[in-house]
């Protein structure tokens, strides 16, 4: 009867407040890893349709597979459209990163890697463009790349102008991008 009391009287005792606080900050990169997953499933869906390259492959046949992986990821998201994966919250936390990387100890290292970067510049940047065969693919300071989410081997990152875009390296395909990420 003791421990019944003592059970009742903890059952209808009012709940402590929490005392943890939540960063902000990590809830927006939790988010952009499940976009990112999202994304994966979907693309996984969509190379499952895509016949396999053969270890013997050309570089037709490369294009051909990448092409053709591009036209079914676009056809299993047709409305994809900027801010599916960089949503204004991911963005704005990004940018956040970002500048925190262009102002830290390893700021100069990072804007000199960025100036000796052949600049990238693409007019009509959009979700689900093919990347350009004949636009290099600028090199991302590794500094800067350290301060933001880690990403699955099918994802990368790079810089178009002050862009950042996510980018399918096998599909060589624009997922999202964020303008005006670098300050």
């Amino acid at each position: 009867m003791k421990y019944a009391i003592l059970y009742l009287a903890f059952a209808l005792a009012p709940a402590a407040p929490s005392q943890e606080k939540v960063n902000p900050g990590s809830l927006v990169l939790q988010d952009f890893s499940q976009r990112v997953a999202e994304y994966l499933k979907v693309r996984g869906a969509a190379a499952g349709r895509v016949p396999g390259l053969k270890p013997t492959k050309t570089a037709a046949e490369i294009e051909r597979h990448e092409a053709n992986l591009a036209r079914e990821i676009r056809e299993a998201r047709p409305d994809a459209a900027q801010g599916i994966v960089f949503t204004p919250e991911i963005a704005a936390q990004f940018r956040k990163l970002i500048a925190a990387s262009m102002k830290g100890p390893a700021a100069a290292r990072v804007q000199e890697s960025l100036k000796r970067a052949e600049p990238v510049w693409l007019a009509g940047l959009r979700v689900n463009m093919t990347y350009p065969h004949d636009v290099p693919l600028q090199s991302s300071p590794p500094t800067l790349l350290m301060n933001l989410p880690r990403l699955p081997s099918q994802l990368e990152y790079r810089f178009v102008g002050h862009s950042l875009i996510l980018r399918d390296t096998e599909a060589n395909l624009i997922v999202d991008f964020i303008r005006d990420a670098i300050p």
